[in-house]
């Protein structure tokens, strides 16, 4: 199983790693689902089309590491012992259950994302120890190998974790898309240097976008472990409402998706050029 694809750009250079942990869409045979789960709710967490909205990143010298498989299989933004007991039939004691894994959102979800079980029966703790074994464990490796490559060789290191919101979560409601465009995350201001958090901002509202901070995503579990500034490691998670760019009932490229994506890549553009060391391509 292969469970991210990593694209490293010949002469990549700068500080910048770019990461979409969601937009996976495979599904290992053992994820076995409940039968009358439709295709859409066992999609509707993934952040579809965001590893093609940020591809561009490639062509500036930026690394990207992308998940492939399904966040319905394992979610790449949890804390790998975030294991929910009301699936799980076997855990240890586990003391105190975060919020999310209560409601079901746990590193192996209980429910899709618009509410529904995923599951008609529960899974042995071997299985669920399996499942983070080949798909989370290895992806995260890859990753701290790029933050700590970038941080020996330029001296920090710069993690954007992608990600895409329902646009009711935004204040949305659609085609008409009321509400917040983009929602960026830097764990109210500790996960990354506010310089970084205020340009970012800058750079979507010189393009008419609306912008939210650390409401209602203040960043997940990638942006808290490599939320360390004074270690020399920055992150910011960055939050795209889905109506800019999808068809929210069928989760298909919408009419707005290569203005979305043109607009992502003016961003990214002033991003590395702006992070780019002297004598960089």
């Amino acid at each position: 199983m292969v469970a991210f694809d990593l694209i490293r750009p010949h002469g990549a250079v700068g500080p910048l790693v770019f990461a979409s942990p969601h937009s996976g869409m495979e599904r290992p045979a053992d994820l076995k689902t409940s039968p009358d789960l439709s295709d859409v709710s066992l999609r509707s967490a993934e952040d579809v089309g965001v590893d093609r909205l940020i591809a561009s990143g490639a062509a500036r010298g930026i690394p990207l590491i992308l998940g492939r498989i399904s966040r319905a299989y394992v979610d790449l933004n949890r804390d790998p012992s975030e294991l929910d007991p009301d699936l799980i039939a076997d855990l240890p004691g586990t003391g105190t259950v975060s919020a999310k894994t209560a409601a079901g959102f746990g590193v192996i979800p209980r429910h899709s994302g618009d509410g529904r079980a995923l599951y008609d029966h529960r899974m042995t703790r071997k299985e669920a120890v399996g499942r983070l074994e080949r798909v989370h464990t290895p992806y995260h490796v890859a990753l701290a190998g790029l933050m700590n490559e970038a941080r020996l060789r330029y001296g920090t290191a710069v993690l954007i974790d992608w990600h895409s919101m329902p646009s009711r979560a935004a204040g949305g409601s659609g085609r008409s898309r009321p509400g917040l465009d983009v929602v960026l995350g830097d764990r109210h201001g500790a996960s990354c240097e506010a310089r970084l958090t205020r340009r970012l901002r800058a750079l979507f509202e010189d393009l008419g976008w609306r912008v939210g901070l650390n409401q209602p995503y203040a960043g997940g579990y990638s942006t808290q472990i490599w939320g360390r500034p004074a270690d020399g490691f920055q992150s910011i998670q960055i939050e795209l409402n889905r109506a800019l760019y999808l068809d929210e009932a069928t989760l298909t490229p919408g009419a707005g998706f290569d203005r979305c994506q043109r607009t992502i890549e003016r961003v990214i553009a002033a991003l590395a050029a702006e992070w780019t060391p002297p004598g960089g391509p």
